[in-house]
């Protein structure tokens, strides 16, 4: 399945990524001043935002059937308060994500707790790409690696790099690029249990969980149901999921 769906959001069948590292826009002294502005007063807002480093797209093209090709930047989340600059225009931002499915076919939704940028929306666990450290290349195992360690990270289950498997890749609002992992299955009293460890370790150490809660859907029917914002990509991947799951091979 690859192409354009009524959502909006196009969904393409990738199997391999080749990502090469290029430089980020230079921007004019009044688009960055204009930029810091708008940063500042998000931060005033929400004082749990920072500044970190994340990763913007340059390019996306496919080089060959299946195979991603990804030309990013290194920018920290201060360069994405350019959509709301006028005149500005910030890269596409690249995030990976985890479809977490249960062992009776359902799929871990997370909400984003009051503390995140989008505090109340449901997507997948997951979050921003960041760059590489010390000279490292940015390549698929990093990628598969980022996304265990959100996956740990927001839900407590912890797993091994090469158990995850990529999935799909979604490009939807401001032309962001997800990547999407499947895991391994799980009981989800397992799942639950794993959550609720998360949260009560982070609320003892006096930090807010970066997800609120978690809900369990099979179909796009049951995820409409939660109430609140819901990421661009949540729902065409869910679907696709729900129609493959059983499918032999997928």
């Amino acid at each position: 399945m690859t192409g354009t769906l009524p959502s909006g959001v196009e969904l393409f069948d990738v199997h391999r990524l080749r990502l090469v590292e290029s430089e980020a826009p230079v921007l004019s002294a009044e688009l960055e001043a204009a930029r810091d502005q708008v940063w500042e007063m998000a931060v005033a807002a929400n004082p749990a935002l920072f500044d970190g480093p994340v990763v913007g797209c340059t390019g996306l093209r496919w080089e060959e059937p299946e195979t991603l090709f990804l030309c990013w930047a290194a920018v920290t989340y201060r360069h994405y308060a350019l959509r709301r600059v006028p005149g500005g225009r910030a890269l596409p931002s690249l995030f990976v994500n985890v479809i977490q499915p249960t062992d009776d076919g359902e799929v871990v939704v997370a909400r984003m707790s009051a503390a995140t940028a989008a505090p109340g929306r449901w997507q997948l666990p997951g979050g921003s790409v960041e760059p590489p450290g010390n000279g490292e290349a940015l390549d698929e195992e990093g990628l598969r690696g980022q996304a265990a360690r959100e996956l740990a990270e927001e839900v407590g289950v912890e797993v091994e790099p090469g158990e995850l498997r990529l999935w799909a890749a979604t490009r939807g609002g401001n032309l962001s690029v997800g990547l999407t992992y499947l895991a391994p299955a799980l009981p989800e009293a397992a799942l639950r249990g794993r959550f609720a460890a998360v949260v009560a370790a982070e609320r003892a150490a006096g930090r807010e969980p970066e997800l609120a809660e978690i809900a369990f859907v099979r179909s796009s029917q049951e995820l409409a149901g939660l109430a609140g914002p819901h990421a661009d990509y949540v729902e065409p991947v869910v679907r696709r999921y729900a129609e493959t799951a059983l499918r032999p091979g997928t």
